[in-house]
């Protein structure tokens, strides 16, 4: 990125963020080596750093921002000629009766047209300044939720695997009892199946999650050898929702384009006045060589358009902004209620799996299995493959809640802008 871009960039994401009470995200000095798991933060920060449209919102900037020295300019005048009786009929000559007259013609604005330019345009600017930061934190939304789910694919990769574990530890165990002729044919083949199956879901598993890593690391156009820190994953931190204020970036820039169409009432209703012309010059007369001078002026009568309708639309606009905002607010609270006791709902649910289910569900594996093994027809092939497949739902449904807890936490950081501060980070580092 171009310094000075770098430099305008941070300059405007820190104003932005002035007024902010989000606590800061803590970003080590050193960038990870590749082969280094990464952190969440990790993945936004070279996320971020690549960014290919950053540069289109700087160069969005840089328009407005031209158009607002543009909108202080006051009109250019006119220097005109006019020939009068330079030819004709009845006998006029093509010289002895040509007049010229020379003048310079200036429109004086009036009801505030210059200052009302102005207006618009530095609202432009805000305007331009504040999508940067709401598309920024767009993109790292997005950079979170293939995230979660690349956290996720590898989980269920090690499910597939102690699933295929299990069902070759079984397959061994059922041979060995069907070559002692204490179980049919039949169990024996069923293990073998379950062997295969168990295979074909590993791979499916290994190939779902090389795909999530692919979508990650296209972020940034990195290589797909990556690994990925699981602390933060399946110990997560559970932080209480800000609060609504000024400094939400969606909001200022809701209040931007409420802004703008503030702006544009002035600029339509400075637009039903009038504006005179006022003209003086010199004329040559054709007797004998004279010069006279001449002032005039005009100003047009606004008998049909008073520009009623461009100010009726102008009010009308800069009304459904207010509505924006008082709709984004509600709909902000609104999901913030859903998604803060959906999420707390996951870490109960997760928390009695691990205390309740599982302990018993692998007690019970571990008897079914030692039954087995002893023999006497009292367990069955059947009665061990329950016994794991009920450790491996659990196992699942665990990894399923992490899944639905982190991205209710991504949508949750989206609305309450937890990652303004990375992006204020990013950009001065």
């Amino acid at each position: 990125m171009p310094p000075r871009h770098r430099a305008r960039l941070s300059a405007h994401l820190l104003a932005l963020l002035a007024a902010s009470a989000i606590a800061g995200v803590a970003v080590g000095a050193d960038q990870p080596s590749a082969s280094s798991p990464l952190s969440l933060t990790d993945v936004l920060l070279r996320a971020g750093r690549f960014d290919p449209a950053l540069d289109a919102g700087l160069a969005r900037v840089d328009a407005a921002e031209a158009g607002a020295r543009q909108a202080a300019v006051q009109p250019n005048p006119t220097v005109g000629v006019d020939i009068e009786n330079f030819g004709g009929i009845g006998g006029i000559g093509l010289v002895d009766r040509t007049e010229a007259t020379i003048y310079y013609e200036q429109t004086l604005e009036r009801g505030g047209k210059r200052e009302a330019r102005v207006s618009v345009a530095q609202a432009e600017v805000n305007l331009a300044r504040a999508r940067i930061l709401v598309r920024r934190l767009d993109l790292i939304e997005q950079v979170q939720v293939a995230w979660v789910e690349a956290h996720s694919a590898d989980a269920m990769i090690a499910l597939a695997e102690r699933r295929l574990a299990v069902a070759v530890s079984l397959e061994r165990d059922t041979a060995r009892r069907v070559a002692a002729a204490r179980d049919p044919l039949f169990a024996g083949e069923r293990a073998r199946t379950a062997v295969a199956q168990a295979r074909i879901d590993l791979d499916r598993a290994r190939e779902n999650a090389r795909q999530a890593r692919e979508r990650l690391v296209a972020f940034w156009r990195g290589s797909d050898d990556i690994t990925l820190d699981p602390a933060g994953y399946f110990k997560p931190a559970i932080h209480p929702a800000r609060p609504l204020d000024d400094s939400i970036p969606d909001l200022r820039l809701l209040a931007a384009e409420r802004d703008f169409a503030e702006a544009r009432i002035g600029i339509e209703k400075s637009r039903a006045t009038a504006d005179p012309r006022l003209r003086g010059g010199v004329r040559y007369l054709a007797d004998g060589n004279g010069v006279a001078l001449i002032v005039g002026g005009s100003i047009p009568l606004q008998r049909h358009d008073t520009n009623q309708g461009a100010i009726d639309r102008a009010q009308a606009e800069r009304l459904a902004a207010e509505k924006d905002i008082d709709a984004w607010r509600y709909e902000r609270e609104r999901e913030i209620s859903r998604l803060i006791p959906r999420r707390a709902g996951s870490m109960r649910e997760i928390g009695r799996i691990d205390s309740d289910v599982l302990p018993g569900a692998r007690r019970a594996a571990e008897l079914a299995r030692d039954g087995f093994n002893r023999g006497g027809g009292a367990f069955t092939y059947l009665d061990i493959a329950e016994a794991e497949r009920a450790i491996l739902d659990a196992e699942a449904r665990r990894i399923e809640l992490f899944k639905s807890f982190h991205l209710d936490t991504v949508r949750l950081d989206r609305l309450m802008a937890t990652h303004a501060p990375l992006i204020s980070t990013l950009e001065t580092r």
